[in-house]
Formats: structure tokens, sequence, C-alpha cells
């Protein structure tokens, strides 16, 4: 017979890290500015490519530390 499962709980501390994502875009003291440029691209430009990574980042991170084991 298999054994019932248990309810979500999704009240994991490691769920805080998934509020850096939305806040630091807000920041907006990191991308007032045109220099550095990598590449010919402006700070915003590139430093919106970085936003991106750490919201995907951040999002894996807290799907490892708070998933399951299938065990």
């Amino acid at each position: 017979m298999a054994e019932p499962e248990r309810p979500r709980s999704d009240r994991s501390p490691w769920n805080w890290l998934l509020v850096v994502p939305f806040v630091v875009p807000l920041l907006t003291f990191l991308y007032n500015d045109v220099e550095p440029r990598i590449g010919g691209f402006p700070l915003f430009y590139w430093l919106q490519f970085a936003f991106i990574l750490l919201g995907v980042t951040t999002t894996t991170i807290v799907y490892q530390m708070t998933k399951r084991s299938r065990s």
C-alpha cells in the first residue's frame, strides 16, 4: 500500500531568497550610468542580463534546497 503524501509546506526560509531578484532591479542607483561599457553596450543593458542571471540562479538555489527527496 502506498504511503499517503504529507501536506505541502512552503514555509522554508530558503523562499526568502526569491525576494532578491525583485528588489535588486529596483535599486536604480546601481545602473543609473552609461559607463562601463561591455562589448559596446552601456551599463543599463548588460546589467539587465545580469539581473536575469541573478533570478535564474536564485530560483535554482531555492528549488534545489527545498525539493523533497523521492525516496
